[in-house]
Formats: structure tokens, sequence, C-alpha cells
């Protein structure tokens, strides 16, 4: 079965960046949407970003801006970075991407931002 491993977060202090990274177990997948949401302590799942196999991509009003959505080379790798961060960024960040017939998530990177 294929899975989705992101890493990258940590503890940053606000304004710092990060990068996060979403690996696939296997290529050719198909992806056609890949999506990277976020939850913060107590609240709802929320899509921060997402970018389609045509490379049309969508940010959340409150990361635009500051947050890039991006595949890798092999396009089973994908990346979102974050600048200037603040400490409302804080949360679980989870990739998750969709084929035809199929939604794929991981389990999620921790990202903390320090006032």
């Amino acid at each position: 079965q294929v899975q989705l491993v992101e890493s990258g977060g940590g503890l940053v202090q606000a304004g710092g960046p990060l990068r996060l990274s979403c690996a696939a177990s296997a290529s050719n997948l198909n992806i056609r949407t890949m999506r990277w949401w976020r939850q913060a302590p107590g609240k709802q799942r929320e899509l921060a970003a997402s970018i389609t196999s045509a490379n049309v991509v969508n940010y959340a009003d409150t990361v635009k801006g500051r947050f890039t959505i991006s595949w890798g080379s092999a396009k089973n790798t994908m990346y979102l970075q974050m600048d200037n961060l603040k400490p409302e960024d804080t949360g679980i960040y989870y990739c998750n991407v969709l084929q035809k017939t199929a939604s794929l998530w991981g389990r999620g990177t921790q990202v903390t931002v320090s006032a």
C-alpha cells in the first residue's frame, strides 16, 4: 500500500521559515491534486494549499503570500515552503494526494511557531 510521509516540521521562531516535504512510497501514482492541510489545537482541519497536476495552485487567505506549494522533480515528492511564519501557523500539517479514485493521507508533521 502506498504511504505518504511528511517531514520537515519542527520548532521555529516567528518570522522564520520551514520547508515541509511529503514523499510517496511509490512512483507513477497518477496524482491529480496534492494538498497540504493543517490542524491547530482545538480547531478543525483546514486546507492550507493545493496544487494540481496542471500546476494550478490555490492558497488559503491566511497563508497567501507566505507559503509556496510545489512538486518535486519526480512528482512523488511534494513540498510546502513556509516563510514569515506566525504563531497562528502552529499545528499538525498533513499531506494529502488525490488520485482518480483514491485519496491518500500522511500521518502529519508538527509545526510549532514561537512568538
